[in-house]
């Protein structure tokens, strides 16, 4: 018994310090991409299948920002508290701007992870979410091009658990990566700092959310800088 739990002590600590490896990667793309050509090297077409069993492309997007997470049904707590988290956080901007971002949530479990499985789980966290689906070439596109690690754990091919990467991505009205949001964002951080980047947008895009004041109360802007500061 001891040494089964020292092995898995020992295989926890592999897959954390992979997921940690695989994040802090992808941070440093981000941010050479950025000083380079302008824009990261993140996110880009792709086409799945949603809750109801319908053709999904990055295109249904455009419009409006949208915030993508990457996990899998079976989770038992790192994907429902996020997903919890996300949809605290576009409820608030809701509240505070009445501007809706659309939530998404990708499966990275295409094997368990059909339509109707993904269509009754997204419906706990909010009515808006988006829940995709596919085979797994194309999970594995999506993936890619999101920098999204994830790997199964466990042997058996039907009672395993998904290892993955715990980060948001906000995605603007053209369809484009904007930046990404750790697990140690807060959901009263997050949606401030998702509000900067539609303000930033909005002086872009004058015709977007014409008249709206695209602003957290001044007291949450306040507390989430300082939280952010910490």
């Amino acid at each position: 018994m001891r040494t089964l739990i020292l092995m898995l002590m020992a295989g926890a600590g592999v897959t954390y310090a992979t997921r940690t490896y695989t994040e802090q990667k992808m941070q440093q793309v981000v941010a050479k991409s950025q000083q380079v050509v302008g824009q990261a090297a993140v996110g880009g077409p792709f086409d799945l299948i949603d809750q109801d069993g319908k053709r999904f492309t990055d295109k249904d997007l455009h419009g409006e920002f949208a915030l993508l997470y990457f996990g899998f049904t079976h989770c038992p707590d790192i994907c429902p508290d996020e997903l919890e988290k996300v949809s605290e956080s576009i409820n608030l901007i809701d509240k505070w701007t009445g501007v809706k971002i659309t939530p998404v949530f990708i499966s990275v479990d295409p094997q368990r992870d059909k339509p109707p499985l993904v269509k009754s789980y997204v419906r706990e966290f909010h009515p808006r979410m988006v829940g995709l689906t596919g085979d797994l070439d194309n999970i594995k596109t999506v993936s890619k091009s999101y920098r999204v690690y994830y790997s199964k754990t466990g042997e058996s091919d039907t009672d395993y658990l998904v290892d993955h990467s715990i980060i948001h991505y906000l995605i603007d009205p053209a369809g484009d990566f904007v930046t990404f949001f750790g697990k140690n964002t807060d959901a009263q951080q997050l949606a401030t700092q998702v509000l900067q980047h539609l303000e930033s947008w909005q002086k872009e895009h004058p015709d977007y959310h014409r008249g709206k004041a695209l602003k957290p109360p001044l007291q949450t802007a306040a507390a989430a800088a300082a939280g952010t500061a910490k």
